[in-house]
């Protein structure tokens, strides 16, 4: 009785609807132009963290003997942690994993797409002017931190090319793409098997696959990411990141050098 009383006197959670419902529109309008021009749309997100080790996971797997785990991520008993930071290019079906082994920071984020872009993207999209990247608002590509517009203005001034973010309003990120097109079918190809090692995890990662022809590429960035680090003190004044006038706290573009 007690409980219930405590939750009928908690206040209702706010929720901007006409902003959220504003960014779904803008995203549409986003997509629609840079798929007209050419140029790359991709969604990001960083699927949950997993630990190396005996540890139990969710799922069947068929065996020629009896599997013991333990019952618990019990930290101090794993062998090292994975960071799976994914793309999905929503043109060309294709999901594109970084695996981490150290923190799921803003630099590791940036990073990824370095990867991505050197490795793929350049040669998939040589004549692209700008790239679009759907994202939640949260965790290492956070809209509200200037951290990871500071490691994106460096990105963008290394490539050459003109990065623009759209975020997703926030309890919103299942809407991202990323979410329903590759997250559910990499749990699927790894379900039930004991992550033992990291190259039982990009293997696993690797198989990844559907009907309509999803197919997964996977690399390991094996780099100790720092935390806690701050944004310099000159950066807001000298940015060059530019904000929408519609949303700008969810929509802005990393403009590289000239």
């Amino acid at each position: 009785m007690n409980r219930l009383r405590k939750a009928q006197k908690r206040k209702p959670m706010k929720k901007n609807v006409p902003d959220r419902d504003a960014q779904f529109d803008n995203i549409l309008k986003l997509r629609s132009e840079y798929r007209k021009a050419g140029n790359p749309v991709i969604s990001m997100d960083t699927k949950k963290k997993e630990y190396l080790g005996n540890f139990y996971r969710k799922g069947r797997l068929y065996t020629l003997e009896e599997l013991q785990v333990f019952d618990h991520d019990f930290t101090s008993f794993a062998e090292g942690v994975i960071i799976p930071h994914c793309f999905y290019d929503l043109r060309l079906n294709i999901g594109y994993v970084q695996v981490g082994t150290s923190h799921d920071t803003s630099e590791f984020a940036c990073d990824s797409f370095r990867h991505w872009w050197y490795g793929y993207g350049c040669r998939i999209y040589p004549n692209a002017t700008s790239v679009l990247i759907l994202c939640d608002g949260g965790g290492s590509n956070s809209s509200r931190h200037y951290l990871f517009k500071q490691d994106l203005q460096i990105l963008a001034d290394e490539i050459g090319i003109e990065i623009r973010i759209a975020h997703y309003p926030p309890y919103c990120s299942k809407f991202n793409p990323i979410e329903h097109r590759l997250f559910p079918h990499i749990t699927r190809a790894c379900q039930g098997v004991i992550f033992s090692s990291l190259e039982v995890v990009t293997d696993l990662i690797a198989k990844t696959h559907t009907k309509k022809g999803l197919k997964v590429f996977v690399h390991v960035i094996d780099k100790v990411y720092e935390t806690g680090r701050k944004v310099a003190e000159t950066f807001k004044s000298e940015m060059r990141i530019v904000f929408d006038k519609i949303l700008p706290k969810w929509n802005y573009r990393a403009i590289p050098i000239n």
